[in-house]
């Protein structure tokens, strides 16, 4: 048998409309007679209405809801429980050995039987009215109107929950009136020292729903090994799923939880706690388990990092909320288990940016000996970091006040001294990693470039990575990421790969014009400056032709450039010397190419395949001419 009289767990309740007792000065203390006398009203007023609803002595109680059935008479039957429990402490403390301590406290029990048994239904028959959706999304001030008081009002306990229920919708009312009912039999049992019994049927029924909605997101048990042999397209899509559960998962289902906590168990904030903390412990574990098994797996396919961001984006968007709702000491373990989370994810993000360092690194593919155009490496590399810009903002907090480890020495032998690099002025330390992967990129890209046939074509491959790097920067978030000096500092850098192209290639042909191609010169003279022109101007041609450049933009820009330089002066020159020379046929014995010649010549310019007839007969001449 229980004791006679349990203490209550918490602090008595205020009332708004009655007291129990008089409070006036000017009231007297009731007589022996008159004491003994309330108590056996209270005691059989209490015992007419518990017997009543007693299922073991009643039929009438044993096939109805006591709240269901006349909410006006559940509230009395709670008024009346109360009013035992003080009646019970009165009695021991004026009769220890009264006979009507033993029938209160049975009657207590019965009481006691019967809520637990209430509680039990009202939870389970309104599930669809406390989902933690319409919890979450109901305000507090609605959620927390009382509906009832311990002092008992019969004709204004329904009548305040009527009222509210007018501005509010009808589901959102039908669930305010559901939390205060609850709420109401919670306050009596906790007060009554049968918490335990209370917390014990909640506990129970809103675990399964928060672990049903867990299960609902798609979120289920997963071993390490389990996720290491998932195909990455599998788990790529769960990491998809898990970022909208993990969403839902805080923002309406716990958060629905622990309002609806604080609102049935308003009276008892240990209570409340202990009753949180049992429902969400094993959801929020599975729950926020999830990432750290993704980043500990094995896999590293390069969008693997975007989906790392992903989740830490959103637990950081989410932190606010996670602290707000496990603030008890007894859920700490869920916000130490989020906040490890981040730690953990922004440490496997800075890892693959170093490891991605290495792959390029050793990064052992080859380009044709002839191929000018854009490396593999250079495509996969900026489409690479030009998504990862798209999370600048995400990364510069990963990377803010991190010190970079020790790092290889990148190679001397870099065309373009990367040693200016270190000049440049970054404001973050995720600014300063971003310019570093794109050096060591260029870097590599020089060393591919020594596996070149010729110097000029290993110019005109570095010209055109470094051209689509710059490019990749300007049209992305890049541009953002590492300034427009940085772009400034590079486009002048591949202006002067460009000038050493055409230094190197061009150069013998350049210097075979006259200074002033206007000037007139002794036909012997002229003869030779031709005939140089011609041999340096074929030979340059048949070397570079050869060379692929898939890039049509690039492609144009070289042969513009080049034809500006040489088919002007040219122009001039074989004008002034076709006015003043004597003889046309002359002229021809020694001057191989019109000026349409040069022009066509260049137009056609790294494209073998589309050289003309009139391309392959001036050859012939050529060399028939100079070499035979």
């Amino acid at each position: 048998m229980r004791t006679i009289c349990r203490e209550p767990k918490t602090q008595s309740f205020t009332f708004s409309r009655h007291t129990s007792a008089p409070t006036s000065s000017l009231s007297t203390t009731p007589s022996t007679s008159t004491k003994e006398s309330m108590v056996s009203t209270s005691i059989e007023e209490a015992e007419a209405l518990i017997l009543k609803w007693d299922p073991e002595t009643s039929t009438y109680g044993s096939v109805t809801s006591l709240f269901y059935n006349d909410k006006a008479e559940a509230m009395h039957y709670i008024h009346c429980v109360n009013q035992l429990q003080k009646t019970m402490h009165a009695l021991l403390e004026h009769n220890p050995s009264s006979r009507k301590l033993v029938l209160a406290q049975n009657l207590m029990q019965m009481a006691m039987k019967r809520l637990q048994k209430e509680f039990y239904q009202i939870l389970s028959m309104s599930r669809a009215h406390l989902d933690p959706e319409s919890v979450s999304a109901r305000s507090s001030t609605t959620s927390r109107t009382s509906f009832c008081s311990d002092s008992y009002d019969e004709g204004t306990a329904e009548d305040d929950v009527r009222d509210t229920g007018d501005c509010i919708s009808e589901v959102e009312r039908v669930s305010s009136e559901t939390v205060a009912v609850l709420k109401s039999i919670a306050d009596c049992m906790v007060s009554n020292g049968y918490g335990k019994e209370c917390v014990t049927v909640y506990t129970t029924m809103r675990k399964s729903i928060v672990d049903e909605g867990i299960y609902r997101l798609s979120v289920e048990e997963l071993s390490a090994s389990r996720v290491n042999k998932m195909a990455w397209e599998v788990l790529e899509l769960k990491i998809k799923a898990w970022l909208e559960a993990v969403k839902i998962g805080v923002r309406t289902l716990f958060a629905g939880e622990r309002i609806l906590c604080d609102q049935v168990f308003g009276a008892s904030h240990s209570v409340a706690e202990a009753c949180f903390a049992e429902i969400s412990r094993s959801g929020a574990a599975l729950l926020f388990r999830f990432p750290e098994l993704v980043a500990r797996t094995k896999k590293s396919p390069p969008e693997k990092i975007f989906r790392m961001i992903d989740m830490y984006a959103v637990i950081a968007e989410l932190w606010p909320e996670i602290e707000s709702i496990f603030s008890f000491d007894s859920t700490s373990a869920a916000k130490s288990q989020a906040y490890a989370l981040l730690f953990r994810l922004s440490e496997s993000i800075r890892t693959s940016f170093f490891e991605f360092e290495t792959t390029i690194q050793k990064d052992s593919s080859k380009s044709g000996a002839k191929f000018a155009g854009v490396h593999s490496l250079t495509v996969q590399v900026m489409n690479h970091l030009s998504t990862l810009a798209d999370y600048s903002n995400v990364l510069s907090e990963i990377f803010f006040d991190v010190p970079p480890p020790s790092r290889s020495p990148l190679p001397e032998s870099y065309l373009y001294s990367p040693q200016s690099d270190n000049s440049t002025i970054t404001e973050t330390e995720f600014s300063v990693q971003m310019a570093r992967l794109i050096l060591v990129l260029l870097c590599k890209i020089d060393g591919k470039s020594r596996h070149c046939k010729e110097v000029s074509l290993s110019y005109l491959f570095l010209t055109n990575n470094l051209r689509h790097v710059v490019a990749k920067v300007r049209t992305s978030n890049l541009i953002y990421v590492l300034g427009d000096d940085w772009v400034l500092n590079h486009e002048a850098r591949m202006k002067r790969l460009m000038e050493n192209y055409e230094r190197v290639a061009w150069g013998k042909v350049l210097s075979s014009l006259p200074e002033n191609p206007t000037a007139e010169m002794p036909p012997a003279e002229a003869r030779v400056m031709f005939g140089n022109f011609n041999l340096e101007f074929e030979k340059a041609y048949q070397r570079e032709n050869v060379f692929t450049i898939p890039e049509q933009e690039f492609r144009e820009e070289i042969k513009a450039s080049l034809a500006r330089k040489i088919s002007p002066v040219y122009r001039e020159m074989h004008e002034t010397r076709r006015n003043t020379e004597g003889s046309v046929r002359e002229m021809r014995e020694y001057v191989i190419f019109t000026p349409e010649d040069i022009e066509n010549y260049m137009l056609n310019l790294f494209n073998a395949r589309r050289s003309s007839s009139t391309a392959e007969e001036k050859h012939f001449i050529f060399c028939k001419k100079f070499f035979l």
